[in-house]
């Protein structure tokens, strides 16, 4: 069996970890290194050390590293940030000249100076032909213009959120997960725009991150409007407190509503969560990217 040693290295601060092998360079967490991608050659962070693998169980080639930067690597990449100020600005001087609605967001310049890349926001499509051509006259290189959705933006400016704390996406996600409204409804949440979605206008990313828990408790709890046996007689339940796992339930034959716990009723028959047309209408577009 042969075992192939590899490092993670990440390009962005929460991006997603590439993988190379360390060509018998001794590296550490922290250290940045040279390496080349498809994009072109790149420096990156080293994130992931002495992982080894089976040769057999890799789907893709593991690229070694060019080198671990030198002095001069890091005058490079100075002077890189310094061209990607300029080029943001120019570019947005560019956009304004050629009335295009779009947003710049951000720029990118890769290590080797063979691509610069800018990364802009649109709500329809833009013609940016002309804009290239400007552009590559300036910089005399590759210009790739990428149209990223508003989570990719708010990953890239960063912010706060309503907890108070930097966006999870710009703190530690480095690749966005699935959210839907049907996770609000699992944990009993208002279904109010204002309160599900983050700075971004979508869906807050934190709504996935206790949703198998919730999904593990549906299973064992009565849903709101299910019919159960009490003590007390039969009837529905009116409201249900997942985390509690106490329920309130409405008799056939009365009109005081009964405070039980879940471990003690026994479910005739089981509701199932239900979400308002109306309200799905006005939250659909906060699944979005």
């Amino acid at each position: 069996m042969a075992m192939i040693e590899y490092i993670g290295v990440r390009f962005k601060q929460v991006g997603k970890v590439y993988y190379f092998t360390p060509n018998g360079v001794d590296l550490a967490i922290g250290d940045t290194v040279i390496v080349e991608t498809v994009r072109g050659v790149e420096s990156g962070e080293v994130v992931l050390v002495d992982r080894q693998i089976d040769e057999h169980e890799l789907e893709n080639e593991i690229k070694p590293i060019i080198r671990k930067a030198t002095k001069k690597d890091f005058d490079t990449i100075e002077r890189n940030k310094i061209k990607e100020k300029e080029a943001f600005s120019i570019c947005e001087e560019k956009i304004k000249k050629h009335g295009l609605i779009m947003n710049l967001v951000d720029v990118e310049c890769t290590f080797d100076n063979g691509k610069l890349l800018f990364y802009f926001t649109a709500e329809n499509r833009v013609d940016f032909r002309e804009l290239v051509k400007d552009l590559a006259s300036v910089f005399r290189t590759r210009i790739e213009l990428r149209q990223i959705g508003v989570r990719d933006e708010a990953k890239m400016l960063g912010g706060l959120g309503i907890c108070g704390q930097p966006f999870c996406c710009s703190r530690f996600l480095s690749e966005f997960q699935p959210v839907s409204v049907k996770m609000a409804k699992e944990q009993s949440l208002s279904l109010n725009p204002a309160k599900l979605s983050g700075s971004c206008g979508r869906l807050m990313c934190c709504l996935k991150y206790e949703s198998e828990a919730y999904q593990d408790l549906l299973k064992t709890t009565p849903k709101v409007g299910a019919y159960v046996k009490t003590a007390e007689g039969k009837g529905v339940v009116t409201e249900a407190n997942l985390l509690t796992g106490i329920l309130k339930v409405k008799p056939d034959k009365s009109d005081n509503v009964l405070t039980v716990n879940k471990n003690d009723v026994e479910i005739i028959k089981d509701a199932s969560l239900k979400i308002d047309r109306n309200e799905m209408k006005a939250l659909r577009g906060l699944e979005d990217k």
